[in-house]
């Protein structure tokens, strides 16, 4: 029981009795265990303690579970995440699946099954972690249009020489190559990319998409990989326009 004492588990759940009862068997099993109520502060809260692993409802008041699984894996691809969720059709599971969820729950839920795959998660975490560190590959580049991104030095090489990017430009280019070629409203991108929206505006996105234009596009005024999209958003094509 010594290692899970180690381990911080963060709820995020709105159901209040739900939340209390995962809290309380969870603590019962050693964990240590916060919780959170709503989006936003699910997502303020994960910065905050950077838990072990995370119990994720899919709706939430704010944000809604899957942005926030989107959200994080712009920044943690290992962290483990189990939805647990009234939704429970196929593709509601599919969709979980793909934004990157490690194991998907439906409610109501066998609380021994529940707990299990908890602990399963967690061994799974402990047993790759030494070997992502020794296997991890030398850097992870990204190449489109003459520039190259490394997103392990937080660096380009494009029209301006070499620059250093800041954590935000990292995460939604992370964010656009992950949706290539899709559009994605200024909604999404900031529900996504800066994990909720009460201080931050559409403007916001616009002022950002205007540096990476200016860093990546030969014609920063008639871009051919960042497009704009009337009324809707944005769209990253990597394959320039003709």
């Amino acid at each position: 029981m010594e290692s899970k004492e180690k381990k911080i588990i963060l709820v995020i759940e709105d159901d209040a009795h739900i939340a209390e009862g995962l809290k309380l068997n969870l603590s019962l099993q050693g964990y240590e265990v916060a919780s959170a109520a709503d989006g936003p502060s699910g997502l303020q809260k994960w910065k905050e303690i950077r838990p072990n692993l995370i119990v994720l409802d899919i709706m939430l008041p704010g944000i809604d579970g899957l942005s926030i699984l989107q959200a994080i894996r712009l920044e943690d691809e290992r962290l483990p995440v189990l939805i647990l969720s009234a939704k429970a059709a196929s593709d509601d599971i599919v969709r979980g699946l793909s934004c990157g969820v490690d194991d998907y729950l439906a409610k109501p839920f066998n609380l021994e099954e529940f707990l299990l795959r908890v602990e399963r998660l967690l061994k799974r975490a402990e047993w790759t972690r030494d070997a992502n560190r020794m296997h991890a590959s030398t850097a992870a580049i990204y190449t489109f249009g003459g520039n190259t991104i490394d997103f392990e030095k937080n660096i380009a090489h494009c029209r301006q020489g070499q620059i250093t990017l800041t954590g935000q430009e990292v995460k939604l280019l992370k964010l656009f190559i992950a949706n290539r070629g899709k559009p994605l409203s200024r909604d999404v991108l900031l529900e996504i990319g800066w994990g909720y929206t009460r201080n931050t505006t559409s403007r916001t996105v616009d002022n950002f998409i205007v540096r990476l234009r200016k860093y990546f596009e030969e014609n920063p005024k008639d871009p051919k990989y960042f497009l704009s999209l009337r009324s809707i958003g944005y769209v990253f094509d990597p394959k320039p326009q003709q």
